[in-house]
């Protein structure tokens, strides 16, 4: 019995357990290979933040504005497009696109403070 239950754990690997050396002869474990460069808390801000401008987005702007800035800058996991671009998808003027995304940027510059 006790040798068929350490037969279900035989495969597992511990994030702990040394795996090699380093050039000076210190051991590495597996958690010292995988650890991740990018910070987790930096992370979690940067996702706060993006949330908090999708809700700025949407008390803010009106839905013309908020489409330009979307288009623009490619939110939403869109594509960004260039003003021409987005003046071409709208049937509007590029120029007219850079009035009502510099209009819209001020609101939500005003907004964030």
């Amino acid at each position: 019995m006790h040798f068929r239950s350490l037969k279900k754990t035989a495969n597992d690997v511990s994030i702990e357990e040394p795996a090699s050396s380093d050039k000076d002869g210190n051991s590495l474990c597996l958690m010292d290979i995988l650890t991740d460069s990018e910070d987790v808390a930096e992370r979690i801000e940067l996702m706060v933040r993006a949330e908090q401008m999708y809700i700025d987005l949407d008390k803010c702007l009106d839905d013309r504005e908020k489409e330009i800035i979307v288009m623009r800058y490619g939110l939403f996991g869109k594509p960004a497009l260039t003003q021409r671009e987005a003046a071409k998808k709208l049937g509007i003027s590029r120029s007219y696109v850079s009035r009502i995304e510099k209009r819209a940027l001020e609101k939500l510059r005003l907004e964030l403070g």
